[in-house]
């Protein structure tokens, strides 16, 4: 049985990044995913995810964020391909909600630069939007999308070039830890590290059950809508966009191919038990709500769906993440529960993991993050 310094579970968005960052401080790497990522049984696929500065979740987040820019920027220029399209990110909803009164915290404690604008601006500014009355919107020239896929792709290529290697395909049955070693059971067979690092997604239910803390996984549907106007294309200029409606909270891309506009929305989902046995059909209910809320914010696209995916929201009870090491067992770090917003951390939560397995702590400002926060 071969031992390394250190086995991730999950080679997805954090797992990968955290393979990247051990394999470069000297460890050698195991990573393990049940499927060959990227793929698209898990949270992290469907072409693109938004990156965002002014967070409206916490501003403690902000931090992070600028790290994590400044990281996504350094894995571009090792891989030669682009990965992140700063295009920005409109977000719109009630003055006295969740969303723009949360981006104005973190403009002002973070001395951020954003647009204020009221519905008739943004419907001059972006013709293919509709934005009731009653609404407001802040618009942060920062924000974009990133290539998900692709950026699962290249912190592989680069974990692998820093001497890493990945076991795909393999499911986890489980793992146990003494003082000083950590033993994983997987359907090839039994591995050994002096550390364990836990970045499984949806799966994260199931390895970490003595982690009382309560996740609930989610079902989400992505759903690509065709169009032919071309204010929605990400060469006319129209950013990522976020809208909190009474009816619910609804995010989505500018066209970037022919498939037409990419819509989700961000609140609601089933919950699900096994992450393995999950509907990829097309739910009606889903189809319809994000049908009327194109008809009322975004009228001209049309009605016709010409793709469609599902992914995977892993929650925590307060919809933040939690990074740290497990309570029992020193030598195993994790992050659990990203709440559908965490994959543009995920080269920092990478170093942060990294960190935290190896020398038992990290300077990164992750405080508000941690296990504790639940008593």
């Amino acid at each position: 049985m071969k031992t390394y310094d250190a086995i991730v579970l999950g080679a997805g968005g954090v797992g990968s990044a955290a393979m990247v960052e051990l394999a470069r401080r000297g460890a050698s790497v195991l990573g393990i995913d049940r499927f060959h990522p990227p793929h698209d049984r898990g949270s992290t696929h469907g072409q693109t995810r938004a990156i965002r500065l002014a967070y409206f979740e916490h501003p403690d987040y902000v931090p992070l964020l600028l790290d994590s820019y400044r990281l996504w920027r350094e894995l571009e220029q090792h891989v030669g391909q682009d990965l992140l399209y700063e295009v920005g990110v409109l977000e719109v909803g009630p003055a006295n909600r969740n969303v723009v009164p949360g981006v104005l915290r973190s403009v002002i404690e973070h001395q951020l630069s954003i647009d204020e604008l009221a519905p008739a601006e943004i419907e001059r500014r972006w013709p293919g939007f509709h934005v009731p009355e009653n609404l407001a919107g802040v618009f942060d020239p920062r924000g974009g999308y990133l290539l998900v896929e692709d950026c699962v792709r290249a912190h592989l290529q680069a974990a692998k070039e820093a001497g890493a290697a990945l076991l795909p395909n393999t499911e986890v049955h489980n793992w146990k830890a003494t003082d000083d070693e950590v033993r994983v059971r997987t359907s090839a067979g039994e591995f050994a590290a002096a550390r364990l690092v836990i970045t499984a997604g949806a799966w994260a239910t199931q390895l970490l059950k003595d982690v009382k803390v309560a996740l609930t996984v989610r079902r989400k549907s992505l759903f690509w809508f065709e169009t032919n106007s071309p204010q929605y294309d990400v060469a006319s200029g129209l950013p990522v966009y976020l809208f909190e409606l009474p009816t619910g909270t609804f995010y989505g891309f500018p066209k970037l191919d022919p498939r037409g506009v990419k819509v989700a929305e961000h609140s609601g989902g089933q919950t699900i038990t096994d992450p393995a046995n999950v509907s990829r059909a097309v739910d009606p209910d889903d189809q319809r709500q994000l049908r009327e809320f194109l008809a009322l914010c975004m009228p001209q696209v049309s009605h016709r769906v010409a793709d469609h995916a599902v992914c995977l929201y892993t929650m925590s009870p307060d919809e933040n993440f939690i990074v740290d090491l497990h309570p029992a067992h020193a030598n195993v770090a994790f992050a659990a529960g990203l709440s559908g917003h965490g994959f543009k951390f995920a080269p920092v939560l990478g170093r942060a993991l990294a960190d935290v397995a190896l020398d038992g702590a990290t300077k990164l400002p992750i405080e508000f993050l941690s296990l504790g926060r639940f008593g």
